[in-house]
């Protein structure tokens, strides 16, 4: 701005830059991006999607010639829709249990621990899902057990923070729009990650297949969610750093003011920081690596390396 330099970040370690409102960028600088594969994704002041740049793709054709083969097998389709959904049920029982423990909430915890026994019920019939729609059925079913107790695990400051039920769009109150902007985040970080791996984002097992939607990345969301994403909005809100004051309400829609969501961007980013041990591997990485992990162990089982997707299933 105004010809100062501000800040220098060497190109390699960016994954990717986000751009929200009326930005606009030069010609020289999607060149750059695109040669040093650093994605450019534009989105709305409130985290609306508008579209990606991104340089040419480098993708395995082998790799997604099978991918394509398999998606196109009903009986496949479910064996690996159920592995994404396998893993999303466990943890969401897991984010449930965890909650109760920690809950001071005698009443509350009761109703965690109910919701993760009528989730852990699910995961166990799982197995004997006969189409897809029946696991979109069951997921959704899960969903809504494991939502109507959101509540329950929420311990704002703010009296008036409640979460009451999940609303997309638009979001209806400031956890909603918390929730929608972080899964955005992720989104990003799988599509890149799937991309990065060799496969087609677009090409999935579990949604439905539209022009322009990447598909297998909302796939490998699922299990991801969870742990990564509610767990994440939950502990912002539980620890005051995030506040009503934080939000703008336009009608019933609201939006995160542009200092907060600086705020929980930096904060997404130390998070992808941190160490954990990934249940399959037993190896510590990233958390920002698991996108590009389970991406990875996907590829290995489409390629015949594993018998079976080992889904993310974190405590």
């Amino acid at each position: 701005m105004g010809g100062e330099e501000k800040v220098r970040v060497p190109a390699h370690t960016i994954e990717s830059i986000l751009c929200f409102g009326n930005t606009t960028v030069s010609t020289p600088l999607i060149r750059f991006c695109g040669q040093n594969g650093i994605a450019l994704s534009f989105l709305s002041e409130n985290g609306q999607f508008y579209g990606r740049i991104y340089g040419p793709v480098s993708g395995n054709i082998l790799l997604r010639r099978q991918q394509f083969l398999i998606a196109s097998d009903p009986i496949a389709c479910i064996r690996y829709a159920s592995g994404f959904l396998c893993g999303k049920l466990l943890n969401e029982k897991n984010m449930l249990l965890r909650a109760a423990r920690e809950s001071h909430d005698s009443q509350a915890a009761d109703r965690l621990r109910q919701a993760a026994n009528t989730i852990a019920g699910m995961t166990e019939i799982l197995v004997l899902g006969s189409s897809i729609d029946s696991l979109r059925g069951l997921e959704g079913a899960a969903a809504q057990t494991y939502f109507g107790c959101f509540d329950d695990m929420l311990r704002a400051k703010d009296p008036q923070l409640r979460f009451v039920q999940r609303s997309r769009r638009p979001p209806k109150n400031e956890i909603n729009a918390v929730l929608s902007f972080v899964y955005m985040l992720l989104k990003n970080d799988m599509q890149a990650a799937l991309e990065a791996t060799g496969l087609d984002p677009a090409c999935g097992f579990l949604h439905t297949l539209r022009p322009g939607r990447p598909a297998l990345a909302l796939d490998l969301m699922e299990e991801l969610r969870a742990p990564l994403c509610d767990r994440f909005v939950l502990a912002l809100f539980n620890r005051g750093q995030l506040r009503a004051k934080d939000f703008c309400n336009e009608a019933g829609q609201f939006s995160i003011s542009e200092n907060a969501r600086k705020m929980i961007l930096s904060s997404w980013q130390a998070r992808k920081r941190e160490s954990i041990q990934h249940p399959f591997l037993k190896e510590k990485i990233l958390i920002g690596m698991i996108p590009f992990t389970q991406a990875t162990l996907l590829a290995r089982t489409l390629r015949g390396d594993l018998d079976e997707y080992p889904p993310f299933a974190w405590r």
